[in-house]
């Protein structure tokens, strides 16, 4: 069966394979006051002074700030490629099955293989401004306070990191994530492109730089206060290894943090059309029994 979406190795490491572009035009954000009874697309709003420092949001119709939760994409693409327009396929899937719901797919700066440039964490870092500015949104968007953080990949990977490590104020309450890296230093050694990848990315191997790899894996930072998780993993996954959703699994059972996570037979790195809505639908049952 064709996949509805794959995260591959670019042409050094990974590539990202590019989805339907949005054909929505772009308004300016702080053009007029936003109506709550109007739906908004407010495409390529900055939250930084680089061009990749930047987000698309949505907004529903008939909002509020007291019931529209915001649900946030973070792409894939392994640090080095990808983009936000990724969001554009699973928009309609998420809508099938959310009510009520703002949706905001986020950039970050990629790391550039060519010369070395945003190494991590720029990642993280670009995550943590951007969840910063939601934050400071909430009121002007009409929505409420109530953030599920979510993404594939190395996007599953960075919405992990932020939720488990960069959440102190709580404005992220669940987190799902697809196929997603989890604890570096055994990725590391999965094979020659991870090591490639890392070497560049971190600045060296887990040996010389065990503190990045440390601070950079979100199994590490899993706490009985851990928000509500999902996550889905492919068993023959050959990009992101099942093992890292296997050990994942294995620190939320020990702290007891709530969770949900499937194991897709015969599916690897992207799932199928089919498969995506299945498990979208069952992640918002999950969501709907631990949110407010």
């Amino acid at each position: 069966m064709v996949k509805a979406f794959v995260f591959r190795f670019s042409s050094v490491l990974f590539l990202s394979f590019f989805l339907i572009l949005s054909c929505t035009e772009k308004e300016e954000p702080g053009m007029a006051p936003l109506d709550p009874m109007v739906a908004a697309e407010l495409i390529d709003t900055p939250y930084g002074s680089d061009v990749r420092q930047a987000m698309d949001i949505f907004l529903p119709a008939n909002r509020s700030q007291n019931s529209t939760k915001v649900f946030v994409w973070i792409h894939g693409g392994g640090w080095v490629d990808g983009d936000k327009d990724e969001f554009v396929q699973f928009k309609p899937w998420l809508e099938a099955v959310q009510d009520d719901y703002a949706y905001i797919a986020i950039n970050y700066r990629l790391f550039n293989i060519s010369n070395g440039s945003n190494k991590f964490p720029s990642q993280e870092d670009d995550i943590k401004n951007a969840i910063a500015y939601i934050q400071s949104q909430l009121s002007t968007w009409d929505v409420s306070d109530e953030v599920i953080l979510s993404g594939g990949s190395a996007g599953g990977h960075l919405a992990l990191l932020h939720s488990y490590k960069n959440n102190q104020n709580g404005l992220v309450k669940a987190v799902v994530a697809f196929f997603p890296p989890t604890e570096l230093v055994s990725f590391y050694g999965f094979n020659l492109f991870t090591q490639l990848l890392f070497d560049n990315l971190l600045g060296g191997n887990p040996t010389a730089k065990p503190v990045i790899y440390a601070d950079s894996s979100p199994l590490g930072f899993v706490t009985p206060n851990s928000v509500p998780t999902v996550f889905f993993h492919g068993n023959i996954d050959t990009v992101v290894p099942i093992s890292q959703s296997e050990i994942l699994e294995d620190a939320l059972v020990a702290t007891n943090v709530p969770h949900l996570v499937e194991y897709i037979q015969g599916q690897g790195h992207g799932f199928t059309t089919e498969t995506y809505q299945d498990l979208i639908a069952k992640a918002q049952v999950f969501l709907d029994g631990v949110l407010e």
